[in-house]
């Protein structure tokens, strides 16, 4: 199984062709090859039928050939003739003019070399791996097809979807799908113990999931094509058991009928989708379904009528279970802070509030991951919360009542519920520790600046 070095090689070796290949392709050039060596390797195990002269040693003998690009593309043809279900999805970009053929035989070359033995998880690994790194790449726009991993742990741990029909609206690149099935994977079920359903309104992203989502041998269902979710719903039936969601942050330009069914609650503003994203999701939920929904912290308190009005009514309705403040910079792609909401139809009344933004750790200077600690006690926290066994956490965590929220004219921020952290284990409150360590540190700045002082002093006398 290829580690993190091995992964780091083919990723290289990938990024060889950036200049040769529109950047606008780019992602799809490179999954669409890793994807072509998954079904040649699992051919027969992984459902799907792979035509002679499409197989990778077909690819692999030509690879030094100034035509590999064209065997590429008519192996993806090949492969989308003989397995309907792909029809469309596959990229046939590869024997493009500009495309420097010699690069793209050395990267054929070193993923036939990779010991991916036809494995399947370990070449989902390597295309989540590539996923990440793409989204990382490309920045605001990566994050219209990918959550960070972290952040869609902390989803399914909360909501366990063990057994049962799990649907996202704006399902990007699939990752809360392959999230689901790990977490079922992982506590002994078997992948047909849940059934997919997802939408998406962008192309490209659509084909990605449909190839994440085969990659990792789930049979999900992404409709035939692409569509936006608020014009043409595909799954207008649907009752799902669990809904996991990223939904675009703040979305002005949306499809808004004041007439559709789906606005219960009321009807979301034309300038932000919020609300219309929320009460979508809510209408989707089966009789005892369960919703996490990352949302911009901006839905926890505005002030603008309908939506303060639509987020009301969700509490008065008993629907909202629990609101989790994250730590800033999780997202890469975006400077807005983020919240997670929790919906239950089998709700009690009371809302769980956690305060996790002191929570994660930065992985470099723009980047901050919640750790395996940091998911597990958040997720343990809202397991109490539901069973009962729930026990305040100052500066943490909160269950807050309908009345409480009500006076707080149904804000729901978790800060204005969980109140300050306890003193610290030396005794000192929080209020002192920190304005005791704010003149520590501009002490620090103010030695910092004598020092420099001093040395400009130096090399001036050196000088003369």
């Amino acid at each position: 199984m290829p580690g993190r070095e091995e992964k780091d090689v083919l990723w290289r070796a990938a990024d060889k062709l950036r200049g040769s290949v529109d950047a606008s392709r780019y992602r799809d050039f490179v999954l669409g090859l890793v994807f072509l060596k998954y079904v040649s390797d699992s051919s027969g195990e992984g459902g799907f039928r792979v035509p002679d002269g499409a197989r990778w040693a077909d690819i692999t003998a030509h690879a030094g050939s100034g035509e590999i690009g064209a065997l590429v593309d008519a192996a993806m043809g090949a492969v989308m003739t003989a397995n309907p279900p792909l029809a469309g999805v596959l990229p046939q970009i590869f024997g493009r003019d500009g495309v420097d053929q010699r690069r793209l035989g050395e990267l054929v070359t070193l993923l036939g070399r990779a010991e991916f033995g036809g494995r399947r998880d370990v070449l989902g690994e390597v295309y989540e791996y590539f996923l990440e790194k793409f989204a990382r790449a490309e920045g605001k726009r990566g994050g219209e097809f990918y959550t960070p991993s972290s952040v869609v742990k902390l989803l399914v741990d909360v909501l366990e979807p063990f057994r049962g029909r799990v649907y996202d609206p704006c399902c990007g690149s699939g990752g809360m799908f392959v999230q689901a099935e790990r977490f079922v994977l992982n506590h002994r079920g078997r992948r047909a113990d849940i059934a997919v359903y997802g939408q998406e309104a962008n192309a490209r992203t659509w084909r990605l999931a449909k190839m994440n989502l085969a990659v990792h041998g789930i049979a999900g269902d992404l409709a035939e094509r692409w569509a936006d979710t608020f014009y043409e719903d595909a799954h207008p039936g649907l009752q799902a058991d669990y809904v996991l969601a990223n939904p675009p942050f703040n979305m002005s330009d949306w499809y808004r009928s004041p007439d559709d069914p789906r606005w219960r609650f009321g009807v979301p503003p034309a300038g932000n989708a919020n609300f219309a994203w929320i009460q979508h999701i809510v209408a989707k939920l089966g009789p005892r379904g369960r919703a996490g929904v990352v949302m911009a912290n901006g839905s926890m308190s505005s002030r603008r009528a309908a939506e303060s009005e639509i987020r009301a009514a969700l509490v008065e309705a008993g629907l909202v279970s629990c609101v989790v403040a994250l730590p800033g910079r999780l997202f890469r792609t975006t400077p807005i802070p983020s919240c997670l909401w929790f919906f239950d139809r089998d709700a009690r009344g009371d809302v769980l509030f956690v305060d996790a933004r002191a929570m994660g750790t930065m992985v470099d200077r723009t980047e901050c991951v919640l750790t395996d600690a940091d998911i597990a006690r958040i997720s343990g926290t809202y397991r109490a919360w539901r069973g009962g066994t729930h026990s305040d956490v100052p500066g943490f965590c909160y269950s807050a009542g309908l009345e409480e929220i009500r006076s707080h004219d149904h804000v729901l921020t978790p800060g204005r519920y969980v109140g300050a952290a306890e003193p610290s284990a030396g005794g000192e409150p929080v209020t002192d520790e920190v304005e005791r360590l704010t003149k520590e540190l501009f002490a620090q700045f103010e030695e910092s600046a004598r020092l420099d002082r001093v040395v400009r002093t130096e090399l001036e006398r050196l000088r003369e």
